[in-house]
């Protein structure tokens, strides 16, 4: 199997921010995941991405809040997705 592209979204949220969701299935785990996924998720504001979770190679699942990177627990693309938007609207970003 091949790589699989299951998402690729952008979503304007105002004129100085975005939302964009990629999430691709893979074939093998990515290394640090246990999983066959790899994505980035990342919210944007004036030019500055200030939310993201990802799973980049030897790094694992993680996302960073401002400046700080803390462990994601990963569940699935759904939970993931869900946990990325919760956490934009805890930011205020929504």
């Amino acid at each position: 199997m091949n790589a699989r592209l299951l998402m690729r979204e952008r979503y304007l949220l105002g004129d100085d921010r975005f939302a964009e969701i990629v999430i691709w299935q893979v074939p093998n785990p990515v290394p640090g995941s246990s999983h066959l996924y790899k994505y980035r998720l990342a919210f944007v504001v004036d030019d500055v991405c200030v939310l993201r979770f990802d799973n980049e190679a030897g790094k694992g699942d993680h996302q960073h809040i401002g400046g700080r990177e803390t462990a994601y627990a990963f569940e699935n693309p759904k939970r993931l997705v869900a946990d990325f938007w919760d956490k934009i609207e805890t930011w205020g970003g929504g």
